[in-house]
């Protein structure tokens, strides 16, 4: 089960997802951060 949940993160590093987003790398902001999320925990 997916939860909404709110976060606050610098523009630079918004700018750098969307552009992500844009190269076809993630669907959208909720899987580019759940991406990296998973990748942080994992280490």
């Amino acid at each position: 089960m997916k939860r909404k949940i709110s976060i606050s993160i610098d523009e630079e590093t918004l700018l750098k997802i969307l552009g992500s987003i844009k190269q076809g790398k993630f669907r959208n902001k909720s899987h580019a951060i759940e991406y990296a999320v998973n990748n942080l925990l994992r280490k």
